[in-house]
């Protein structure tokens, strides 16, 4: 399917924020919404590529800059303290303020169906889209991959661990993880699974055999083909059921 993309600013209390916003060519009418949550690199060409794909699929696609308070900083992949730094200065008041607004502006946007909203991300953005999905409820399909510290040790010590709020989730949540991910243990994945259990959540979790952290970014040494076309089509379908039907 076609895409058209246009870079487009959304005005926060705290700034003007980027978003990279994608459709289908030609696309009519009200269309289920995906936000499109970026690396702890920063709303890079990447992502921008995930959102057409996710647009692709029959979406109105939104990637917003999170980093837009520090003018947009983008690390490349061989720069990982230079995007750990950027990453411990965002705070998570700060996420559920920028999503907050997001979503406003998506639920009067006449090209959006405000009832019909999902969103993943990776990496930071993985952490992200679960704990966007327990603060706000309007959010039905969460996709999560490789999220750092959405359960365990946290990057920045004043952040506490997503999972913690998972009694308030009403998404539906699919998440994504490699088995030899050097920054999220086995042992943490499962404590996630077993926080969605006993709190009832609807849910799928899938660890993918010899994967290490990143391996859906084919820009990344830790790209893995077969697991990132399994998990795309794992996270289409998963979403089409939450966000289609």
């Amino acid at each position: 399917m076609d895409v058209q993309s246009v870079k487009s600013e959304l005005q926060t209390p705290s700034g003007n924020m980027t978003l990279h916003v994608a459709r289908p060519k030609g696309a009519s009418g009200a269309l289920p919404a995906v936000i499109v949550i970026m690396e702890a690199f920063g709303l890079n060409d990447h992502i921008k590529r995930v959102a057409d794909r996710v647009a692709g699929e029959g979406y109105h696609a939104v990637a917003p800059d999170l980093y837009y308070r520090e003018g947009g900083k983008v690390a490349r992949y061989d720069q990982l303290p230079e995007a750990i730094a950027m990453m411990q200065r965002l705070t998570d008041g700060q996420i559920v303020e920028d999503l907050g607004e997001l979503l406003r502006e998506l639920a009067k946007d006449p090209a959006v169906d405000g009832q019909r909203i999902g969103i993943t991300g990776f990496c930071m953005g993985g952490r992200i889209s679960y704990l966007a999905a327990c603060e706000f409820p309007e959010i039905r399909a969460s996709v999560p991959f490789y999220g750092g510290g959405i359960a365990g040790q946290q990057f920045n010590p004043d952040l506490r661990p997503p999972v913690e709020k998972t009694a308030k989730m009403k998404a539906a949540i699919q998440l994504h993880f490699g088995e030899k991910d050097a920054y999220i243990p086995l042992e943490v994945v499962e404590e996630i699974r077993r926080t969605l259990e006993r709190e009832q959540k609807v849910f799928e979790v899938h660890v993918y055999p010899g994967a290490a952290h990143g391996f859906f970014c084919d820009e990344r040494g830790d790209y893995d083909e077969q697991a990132a076309k399994l998990a795309w089509s794992r996270m289409t379908d998963f979403l089409a059921r939450h966000l289609k039907s």
